[in-house]
C-alpha cells in the first residue's frame, strides 16, 4: 500500500518508512506545502492541515507534526517547536534551562492521514529529560539533547533507541496497524477465495 507524506523533511520519511515496511506501507516523500494553523495542540496543527492538503493530491497522504514539551518551560516549545528551533536552536532551549533542575520533557507527534473516506490523528508520545549539553551526531531537530526515559543517552547519540521508541515511530506505528484493519475489512468473503 503507498501513502504520500507531505514534507520537506526526508528525516520523517526515513523514519515513517522503517515501521511502514513492517506493515506493507510504503511512505512516498512529496514537497508540497499545506496550511499550517498555530495551536497549542499538535493534533490539531496536523488535523488542519491534511484538511487543506488532501483536495490538492486527491491520494492517501499523511502529514505529521510534532513538539518537545519541557516541563519547567510550561510546555514550550510545545506546538512551536520547529519555530524555536530556526529562532534560538538548541543553544536557546539550553539558555533558558540553564537554572532549572526540573528537565522532564516528553515529545509528541501526531501523524493525520486523509483518503477522501477518512481523516485520522494518530498520536505517539515518548517521555524523557533534556540533557544539559548536546550530545551526539545522530537525528535532527532536539535530538541532540533529548534522552528518552530508560536511557542514558540522547537519542543523537543512539539511533537504535530512537528508532525503538520515538514519538514518531510510535504514531505511525498506529496509523500502519489501523490501515492494515481497514484493508482487511474491505476484502469481501468472496474476494477471499
Amino acid at each position: 500500500m503507498d501513502v504520500l507524506f507531505a514534507t520537506s523533511n526526508p528525516h520523517k520519511v526515513s523514519e515513517a518508512s522503517a515501521v511502514g515496511r513492517k506493515f506493507g506501507v510504503a511512505f512516498k516523500q512529496i514537497p508540497i506545502g499545506y496550511t499550517e494553523v498555530r495551536d497549542n495542540s499538535v493534533s490539531v496543527v496536523a488535523f488542519e492541515g491534511i484538511r487543506s492538503l488532501y483536495p490538492r493530491v486527491k491520494k492517501p497522504v499523511v502529514i505529521e507534526d510534532s513538539g518537545l514539551f519541557i516541563s519547567a518551560l510550561n510546555g514550550f516549545p510545545g506546538s512551536y517547536s520547529h519555530y524555536a528551533f530556526d529562532k534560538i536552536g538548541i543553544e536557546g532551549i539550553l539558555n533558558l534551562l540553564s537554572k532549572k533542575k526540573d528537565r522532564k520533557a516528553y515529545f509528541i507527534s501526531a501523524v493525520a492521514y486523509a483518503d477522501g473516506e477518512s481523516v485520522k490523528i494518530f498520536e505517539g508520545v515518548v517521555e524523557g529529560t533534556i540533557a544539559k549539553k548536546l550530545k551526539g551526531v545522530g537525528g535532527f531537530g532536539f535530538d541532540p539533547v533529548f534522552i528518552p526515559r530508560g536511557s542514558r543517552k540522547t537519542f543523537a547519540e543512539d539511533p537504535a533507541v530512537k528508532k525503538a521508541v520515538s514519538h514518531r515511530s510510535k504514531a505511525v506505528e498506529l496509523l500502519c496497524r489501523w490501515l492494515v484493519r481497514k484493508k482487511q475489512k474491505t476484502i469481501t468473503p468472496a474476494a477471499r477465495l
